[in-house]
C-alpha cells in the first residue's frame, strides 16, 4: 500500500476548496477579527473611564436642577427628551444655518454618494426617505466608479512623472544619449531596460500628499471654523477616509466670513481628500495582502509530514512552487522575451533551490507590483490573459481589479504561469 500522499504528492493538493485564495481570506478574516478585537480593549480603556465619569457629573447635575429649582425628575427627562429630539432635526440654540437649502442640500447628497453619511441631516418625511434610497443606489455606485478612475489616472500619473525623473537622472550621469525620446528605437538600451518604478514610491508619494492635503485643510479648519488644530485633524482623517462620525461638521454655522469662498475651499478639501485617502488604502491593502502570501509561504506544507520530514532532511535546501525560477528569470528579462517547451516543461518539474535563490525569489513579488507601473510609464500596452481555469472574477472587481492592472499584483494568473 502505497504510503498516504505519495500519490498525489502534497496531501493539501487534496483539499481543494482551500486553496490559496481561501487561506489568504480566511487568514485575513482572523487577522480583521483580531485587530477588531485589539482596537475595542484599547478604545475601552481609554474611553470608559471618561464616560464613566460624564455619566456621574450629569446624574448630579440633574439631581441639583431639580432640587434647587423644585422641579420632578420626571418632568425634567421629558423636557430633555424634548430638546434630543429637536436636536436630531437640526434645531439647535444658537442661529444655524438652514439645513434644507440649496447649499445644505447639496451638502447633503454629497455626503450620501461619497458614503460620508455625517448624520447631520436626515429626511424627515417618507417620500424623501423613498427617494434616498433610489438616489443612494445610483450615487454611490457612480461615485465609487469616479474613485476608482481617480485611482487609475493617479498611479499612472506618478508612473509617468517618476519615469521622467529617472531618465533626467540618467542624462546628468551621462548613461543615456541627450537626444533620446521615449518610444524611440533606443528606448530598450542602456539603463531603462530593468527599471521598474517602486510601489513603495507610490505609496510614499500618496502618503505624503495626503498628510499635506489634510494639514493644509486643517489649518482652514482651524481658522474658519474655531477648532482647535488637533480636532481639525481628526475631522479630515474621519471625513477623508468616509467614516464620518458627525461629531464634528464643517460649514454649518448661519455666517461666515467669505463665506462663498469657504464652501468652495471645502469641497475641494474634502473632494481631493476622499480621492487621495481611497487611493492610498488600495495601495496599503496590496501591502497586506503580500504580508498574507508571505504568512501562507510560511504555513505552505506544514499540514503534510512527508514534505515536512523531507525539508527537515534537506537543512538549506527548500523547496518553491513550480516556476519560480522561470519566473524570476522572466522578471529580468525584457517584456517580449519568449520561452521555448522545453523550458515550459522543465519549470512543472517542482526541482529544489538553495536558500540563496529562495531569498533572491522573494523580490519577485515586489518587481512584479513594479511591472505595471514600467510598462504605464513607458507607454507599452497592457497584456491580456486568457486562461481558462479561471472565471470572469478571478482578476478581481473594482479597486483590487485595477491594481491588478496598474501594479500587476502577485495573484495575477497572467504574471504566475
Amino acid at each position: 500500500m502505497p504510503p498516504r500522499g505519495a500519490a498525489g504528492g502534497c496531501r493539501r493538493r487534496r483539499l481543494a476548496p482551500l486553496n490559496e485564495d481561501n487561506g489568504r481570506f480566511l487568514l485575513l478574516a482572523a487577522l480583521i477579527a483580531a485587530y477588531l478585537s485589539a482596537g475595542a480593549t484599547v478604545f475601552s480603556a481609554l474611553e470608559s473611564p471618561s464616560e464613566a465619569a460624564a455619566q456621574l457629573r450629569w446624574n448630579r447635575t440633574l439631581h441639583n436642577f431639580s432640587r434647587i429649582f423644585n422641579i420632578s425628575l420626571p418632568e425634567l427627562r421629558a423636557f430633555l427628551r424634548s430638546y434630543e429630539a429637536a436636536m436630531a432635526a437640526g434645531i439647535r440654540v444658537d442661529a444655524l444655518r438652514p439645513r434644507w437649502d440649496f447649499p445644505g442640500a447639496f451638502y447633503f447628497v454629497g455626503t450620501v454618494v461619497s458614503t460620508i453619511g455625517f448624520g447631520m441631516t436626515t429626511p424627515a418625511t417618507v417620500a424623501g426617505k423613498v427617494f434616498l434610497i433610489v438616489y443612494g443606489l445610483f450615487g454611490c455606485a457612480g461615485t465609487i466608479l469616479f474613485f476608482n478612475l481617480f485611482l487609475e489616472r493617479i498611479i499612472s500619473l506618478l508612473a509617468f512623472i517618476m519615469k521622467a525623473c529617472h531618465e533626467r537622472q540618467l542624462r546628468r550621469s551621462g548613461l543615456l544619449p541627450p537626444n533620446f525620446r521615449r518610444g524611440s528605437a533606443m528606448a530598450g538600451v542602456g539603463s531603462l531596460i530593468g527599471w521598474k518604478p517602486s510601489v513603495y514610491h507610490v505609496m510614499l508619494i500618496l502618503g505624503i500628499f495626503a498628510i499635506t492635503l489634510s494639514c493644509c485643510a486643517s489649518a482652514m479648519y482651524t481658522f474658519v471654523e474655531g477648532w482647535n488644530y488637533i480636532d481639525s485633524l481628526y475631522y479630515c482623517f474621519v471625513t477623508f477616509s468616509t467614516i464620518g462620525f458627525g461629531d464634528l461638521v464643517s460649514s454649518q454655522n448661519a455666517v461666515y466670513q467669505n463665506q462663498g469662498l469657504y464652501r468652495f475651499g471645502n469641497f475641494i478639501f474634502i473632494l481631493m481628500g476622499v480621492c487621495c485617502i481611497y487611493s492610498l488604502f488600495n495601495v496599503i491593502s496590496i501591502m497586506i495582502k503580500q504580508l498574507l502570501n508571505w504568512v501562507l509561504k510560511k504555513f505552505e506544507c506544514r499540514c503534510c509530514p512527508k514534505c515536512h520530514k523531507s525539508s527537515a532532511r534537506l537543512g538549506r535546501r527548500n523547496a518553491i512552487t513550480p516556476g519560480a525560477r522561470l519566473r524570476r528569470h522572466k522578471i529580468s528579462m525584457d517584456a517580449d522575451g519568449q520561452y521555448d517547451s522545453d523550458t515550459e516543461g522543465r519549470r512543472l518539474s517542482g526541482e529544489m533551490i538553495s536558500m540563496r535563490e529562495l531569498m533572491a525569489s522573494n523580490k519577485v513579488s515586489l518587481a512584479i507590483l513594479q511591472k505595471q507601473l514600467s510598462e504605464t510609464a513607458n507607454g507599452y500596452p497592457r497584456n491580456v490573459c486568457i486562461n481558462t481555469r479561471q472565471n470572469g472574477f478571478s482578476a478581481g472587481v473594482g479597486a483590487l481589479a485595477i491594481m491588478n492592472n496598474r501594479l500587476a499584483e502577485t495573484s495575477d494568473p497572467c504574471k504566475q504561469n
